[in-house]
């Protein structure tokens, strides 16, 4: 089986009780709210991706102000002449703070809207399990920057 490793970048932007987020379509073709970032250029440190993928998701320059902790996720992905693919995504996940540019959607990229939502709606929205594991992070601050496992 062929393995595959993603390394990705994140940021959780809290301003006035919102979050910032961004919206794409996702796998199954159905929109949902993703955090801003991406995945890493060959040779980038990821604190310049979350700054990157940042401004190209939102318009913000932003920034970081910590780091909140990792999420590691590993799954069998559907491969070329179905050959499956042993996939790990590695995400690293930061906090920043906007610091100037103006909001504005992405063109031509992952994303097709970026918007504050606020915090207590989050909850309700589509969105991937990122966000939930990310929010986490940022309230609870757990030292070694990694939840435990088996808590919802």
């Amino acid at each position: 089986m062929r393995r595959t490793l993603r390394v990705a970048a994140y940021a959780v932007v809290v301003r006035d009780g919102q979050l910032l987020l961004a919206r794409s379509r996702g796998e199954n073709g159905v929109l949902e709210w993703v955090l801003p970032g991406g995945g890493m250029e060959h040779g980038e440190d990821p604190y310049d991706t979350v700054r990157r993928e940042l401004e190209e998701e939102t318009g913000y320059l932003v920034e970081v102000t910590g780091f909140l902790g990792v999420d590691s996720s590993r799954r069998t992905l559907p491969g070329r002449l179905r050959r499956p693919v042993d996939h790990h995504g590695l995400r690293l996940l930061y906090e920043a703070r906007v610091a100037g540019g103006e909001l504005r959607h992405e063109i031509g990229g992952s994303t097709e809207l970026a918007a504050w939502q606020p915090l207590d709606a989050v909850p309700g929205l589509v969105r991937i399990g990122l966000v939930d594991t990310a929010l986490r992070l940022w309230r609870e601050r757990p030292a070694g920057g990694r939840l435990e496992a088996g808590r919802g």
